[in-house]
């Protein structure tokens, strides 16, 4: 049989920030098949209604076609879930006779099976009566965005989570509050009830495996990089028999992330170290919605629908034999295109929004167009082509269903003082014609007439939205900006970007951009990388806006496999400005110096012209005398020098004669045979 995954919204997702600075999920388009053959399906649009479809005639149900709740601007819904069918297990039979149910526990049956709960933006959970076409109650007990709600098979209790960090167990016949506890340190995105209704999984981003009975964590597991959108069982008994069943050892489980294009599928074991997955499956982008056949026996392959951001169904089938390490990629991909118009040839792709097997598992009922339109079709696989592209005529079949639909539109008679506010920008303002007015008009025009242009019936309309956008000068609010971001970035208006990259408040700039989808940051960036080549002062502008984009949305573009390619320019741009910086620093002071030199030199030629002569010149009396007198001494002294060297050089020759004397006197005596005294003698003749 068909897994549960339909009863509650698989929807695509993504990141902002919280209140308290945390990381939250943002849900997509909810939608959600009836737990029974798939028979209804619920799919609230962005303009906040609820509708339920029939899926055998694509048409509204009826009489209860659509539903509007009274806060679906300011509280839209972000997820949904459709009530268990009764008795789907069958309780152990007691002894004895049973007594015939009452009357009144048929009709709460039959209300059970048609019971939709609505979780909202504003933290509370709508339950809506298909059958009665009515809100049947509502349950307060979340401050922020509900993420996920789930129904438990057989109690009938409601679980739910939310951006508040809490999971919730409702009673839902007093509407009360059963339990509340703390699911995660961050925002909890997604539930799953295990096939035995006694263990529930959570995950923000890592996954955790609870007892409901004790509230206490009996598994923990790795989980994703970013908000975990989608957990399912796709096992309701392990596939080894031999081995004795607790309820939930041994069960496969599979889980989805946001921008993650792994779908990651998990075994519960009893050791507690086995924390990672098992096998993964690759997909061509994000998933927005799977369905899942549920494996029965060790031989049947478990087989996957996913539906992906980018309109495409991946279909998967593969049998659970234990861990597996290359990602599985599909064993069939199905796309839908239009034939193509006489004017242009070309085909358009057609998004497929949701997909859901058909009883027989070998079929596939697929919903694709527009969500406030839906087309409705069961489409038959087949195993032997690895790619299908169906080609359908979405206008051709819109116009047949608008044909055969039965409606009855009534105007209303409107006097012409009265004026409605147009929805959007506070000030429009639009005056109604009375239907008597817009009668002449009409007959006033001619066939063969001249058709007024746009601008002329906007005028007529009487929308000043020039007026009112000069007349309040004022910025609009943070919320705003991330906004006109937006759609800027998507309609490509110059205005609208220049109104807001203009911006030179940082704390404003953060906000915004930590505010934005994630699927907008590579178009900011492609048009601030456009902005650096342009003007210097737009970009040092856009260098304020640089900085918190790749900071804050850095996990996001690290996880991209074309991220080079795509912010190659930006890249290329910066390194060439880099490497010319430190010649343009060198070139600044010398620049520098230059310019103080000559505004020094500009400031001394430009002051007064100072008086070189002197004030006061003071000359002492003695100064003449006192050097005459220095001269002479000096002459006196050089004379006296002069004189002692002539005395000194005649004493020195006399010296020199008298020892050449003596010397000739003893040669003499030597000659002659004279010897010298005895010393004796000698002191006698002394």
């Amino acid at each position: 049989m068909a897994a549960a995954a339909g009863d509650a919204t698989c929807g695509c997702g993504e990141e902002a920030s919280a209140p308290d600075g945390g990381v939250v999920f943002v849900a997509g388009t909810p939608c959600a098949f009836s737990p029974q053959e798939r028979r209804l399906l619920a799919l609230s649009g962005p303009d906040g209604r609820l509708r339920v479809w029939e899926t055998s005639n694509s048409s509204l149900r009826r009489p209860h076609r659509e539903y509007v709740p009274s806060a679906h601007l300011s509280a839209a819904c972000t997820c949904l879930a459709w009530a268990p069918p009764s008795g789907r297990r069958s309780s152990p039979a007691k002894e004895g006779p049973q007594r015939k149910k009452r009357k009144s526990e048929a009709v709460e049956a039959s209300e059970q099976l048609d019971l939709l709960a609505i979780g909202t933006a504003d933290g509370s959970i709508l339950l809506y009566s298909t059958i009665k076409g009515e809100l049947q109650s509502k349950l307060s007990g979340h401050d922020f965005k509900v993420n996920c709600v789930r129904w438990h098979q057989d109690n009938g209790c409601l679980y739910s989570c939310s951006d508040d960090k809490n999971i919730v167990e409702w009673n839902v016949r007093t509407c009360k509050v059963k339990c509340k506890w703390k699911g995660d340190n961050s925002s909890v995105s997604s539930l799953c009830i295990s096939p035995d209704g006694r263990m529930l999984l959570s995950a923000g981003r890592s996954i955790k495996l609870w007892d409901l009975e004790t509230k206490e964590v009996y598994r923990h597991f790795t989980g994703h990089a970013t908000a975990v959108s989608t957990l399912m069982f796709i096992t309701e008994r392990p596939l080894n028999e031999n081995q004795p069943f607790d309820g939930i050892t041994g069960l496969y489980f599979l889980s989805g992330a946001v921008h993650d294009r792994l779908l990651s599928v998990w075994q519960v074991r009893t050791d507690r170290k086995e924390k990672t997955a098992v096998m993964n499956f690759t997909v061509t982008d994000e998933p927005i919605h799977i369905d899942v056949t549920i494996s029965e026996s060790k031989e049947e392959p478990v087989k996957l629908a996913v539906v992906c951001r980018d309109g495409q169904l991946h279909v998967f089938e593969q049998v659970l034999n234990g861990y597996c390490k290359k990602p599985l990629t599909s064993k069939c991909t199905i796309q839908i295109a239009t034939p193509g118009d006489s004017s242009d040839s070309t085909p358009k792709p057609v998004p497929i929004l949701a997909a859901a097997f058909c009883p027989d598992k070998a079929s596939l009922l697929l919903v694709y167009g527009n969500s406030l339109q839906p087309v409705l079709e069961r489409v038959s696989l087949n195993s032997s082509e690895p790619h299908m592209c169906l080609v359908r005529d979405i206008q051709k079949t819109l116009t047949l269903k608008t044909e055969m639909a039965v409606t009855k539109v009534k105007t209303p008679i409107i006097s012409s003082e009265v004026k409605t506010l147009v929805p959007g920008i506070p000030g429009h303002s639009a005056a109604v014609q009375a239907t008597s007015c817009r009668k002449k008009m009409e007959t006033k025009r001619k066939p063969g007439g001249k058709e007024e242009s746009i601008e002329d019936r906007l005028g007529a309309m009487d929308i000043d939205g020039m007026k009112v956008k000069q007349s309040s000068g004022e910025l609009p609010q943070i919320d705003n900006f991330a906004v006109l971001l937006v759609q800027g970035l998507e309609s490509n208006d110059a205005e609208i970007l220049n109104k807001v990259l203009q911006t030179r408040k940082d704390a404003i700039i953060k906000k915004t951009v930590a505010r934005m989808p994630v699927h907008a940051v590579i178009p900011l960036l492609q048009e601030l990388t456009k902005r650096l080549q342009g003007h210097p002062y737009s970009a040092s502008q856009m260098v304020r806006w640089l900085k918190p984009v790749l900071t804050i949305h850095t996990s996001y573009l690290s996880t991209l496999p074309d991220l080079v390619p795509q912010l190659g320019m930006l890249y290329q741009l910066m390194e060439s400005r880099v490497k010319t910086l430190q010649k343009l620093s060198r070139l600044h002071g010398k620049l520098y110096l230059i310019i103080t030199q000559v505004a020094a030199l500009k400031n001394t030629q430009d002051g007064p012209e100072v008086d070189q002569t002197a004030k006061l010149v003071y000359e002492e009396e003695s100064s003449e005398e006192s050097s005459e007198d220095e001269m002479v001494a000096e002459k006196d002294s050089d004379e006296n020098w002069d004189e002692e060297d002539e005395e000194d050089d005649e004493k020195n020759s006399g010296r020199d004669e008298l020892s050449d004397k003596e010397e000739e006197m003893a040669i003499d005596k030597e000659i002659n045979g004279e010897s010298d005294l005895d010393p004796e003698n000698e002191s006698e003749e002394e």
